[in-house]
């Protein structure tokens, strides 16, 4: 099954978020070319079939480590839209960037489930 055939009306109603980060200060200055790619997951959200209007882009908890709970207001925010069922897809480049707290991804992961 492609990609492309797993997403339904549903998902698509909902908003497409793009999480952009870097967990330094120095990987902001330093990592220009992959943030640049991070911001290109906008065009692969709308060439899955989102308007741009509902593509999202959380790029406020650049410079904040994943490991440090409570201070990134992009994921919290986040977190909260996904527990409204208001987010049909979430796109990054690498998981890892979401969260490095294990019961912060765990709690991510079961409101995506549901």
């Amino acid at each position: 099954m492609s990609e492309a055939a797993k997403i339904t009306v549903s998902h698509l109603s909902r908003a497409a978020v793009v999480y952009i980060r870097q967990s330094t200060v120095a990987q902001v200055e330093r990592n220009r070319e992959s943030t640049l790619r991070q911001y290109d997951l906008v065009t692969r959200a709308t060439g899955l079939g989102w308007a741009r209007t509902a593509v999202r882009v959380v790029d406020g908890d650049q410079g904040i480590s994943g490991s440090v709970t409570g201070q990134r207001a992009g994921f919290d925010s986040l977190v909260a839209e996904v527990a409204l069922g208001q987010v049909g897809i979430i796109l990054a480049l690498e998981v890892s960037r979401l969260a490095r707290d294990n019961s912060a991804w765990y709690r991510l992961l079961d409101l995506a489930g549901m």
